[in-house]
């Protein structure tokens, strides 16, 4: 088997009973029960995992006293086994949606900022031709995101790729950056300041995301380059709720992605201060796994997505 070939497993007969055996074998760590949760006999159990073996030329279990675990070789096997039957799950699911006159699902993780205006709006374009069309949105940041992806469980991403060690793995398609603005609650002094500058709000107390985060990080240094210490009288949070809440029963101020600032700015929750911050985040953009066929729902998200990216940013 020449390690270049990419039809290996063709040529190995490489089955499915022995995708699900590895998964088996991964979550039980022991022979008879993989093999009973498979409805098989341990002995051929042990045979199909021992042909895998001999295909591959390596060892995917070390056989322990009271068990099994996967080596190395193994644990490459078993994750890429759990992303090729999740791949057919969706296969079929999108096969049974057509069949019914659906036209499938598609299912996709987004960063907050771009899941504010950007996908809802996506959405809607979508669903005006495609109304049963089936799409799932997960919020979530862009490092657990990528890890969804990866394992398969999401068809692609609206974020942005902050390890540079997976993202030869990954096709990213930039839309836009990120500019950070400051928030007040509506009616704060601060609004009717004129030629406002950093030293003027640095030592008002801030909401700040925890130490750590990119968001803080960029914060912080926008003051250090501008000559000032970052502010000392802060809240550490990220949670949107308690934020709001804070802003509005108090003078506090938060630096947080415009594009979400205006949401709730036009939501009367909190205004935007005249400031405008020397600050913004990486930029963010579509990211899907490379040579990952993508479903025809997925594709049409995908073009949706990048023509109201064109109106928005």
């Amino acid at each position: 088997m020449k390690n270049s070939d990419p039809n290996w497993f063709l040529r190995a007969r490489l089955k499915t009973r022995q995708l699900l055996l590895l998964i088996a074998l991964d979550d039980e760590r022991n022979i008879h029960r993989a093999a009973n949760e498979l409805n098989m006999t341990q002995p051929a159990a042990s045979k199909q995992l021992k042909d895998l073996e001999d295909t591959l030329g390596v060892t995917l279990f070390d056989r322990l006293p009271r068990g099994m675990r996967p080596t190395i070789y193994g644990e490459a096997m078993i994750r890429h086994s759990r992303m090729a039957l999740t791949s057919l799950s969706k296969a079929h699911e999108d096969i049974v949606a057509l069949k019914s006159g659906l036209s499938g699902q598609v299912d996709v993780g987004v960063i907050l900022s771009p899941g504010m205006s950007l996908i809802p709006a996506a959405i809607a374009r979508v669903k005006e031709h495609s109304p049963m069309l089936r799409i799932g949105v997960e919020v979530e940041s862009s490092n657990i995101l990528l890890a969804r992806l990866l394992r398969g469980d999401l068809d692609f991403l609206v974020a942005r790729i902050l390890d540079e060690e997976v993202s030869h793995n990954l096709h990213y398609e930039e839309l836009s950056d990120e500019p950070i603005c400051a928030v007040a609650r509506v009616g704060h002094p601060l609004h009717e300041h004129k030629n406002l500058e950093l030293k003027d709000i640095v030592d008002d107390p801030w909401i700040m995301a925890p130490k750590g985060s990119i968001l803080r990080s960029r914060v912080d240094l926008m003051f250090r380059k501008s000559g000032l210490t970052p502010p000392a009288n802060v809240v550490d949070t990220t949670a949107i709720l308690t934020i709001t809440s804070l802003l509005q029963q108090t003078d506090f101020l938060y630096a947080m992605p415009t594009e979400v600032a205006r949401y709730y700015s036009q939501a009367r929750l909190m205004d935007l201060l005249p400031i405008e911050l020397p600050c913004k985040m990486d930029g963010f953009g579509i990211i899907t796994r490379r040579e990952h066929l993508l479903s025809p729902g997925a594709v049409i998200l995908q073009q949706a997505i990048r023509d109201v990216a064109k109106t928005i940013y």
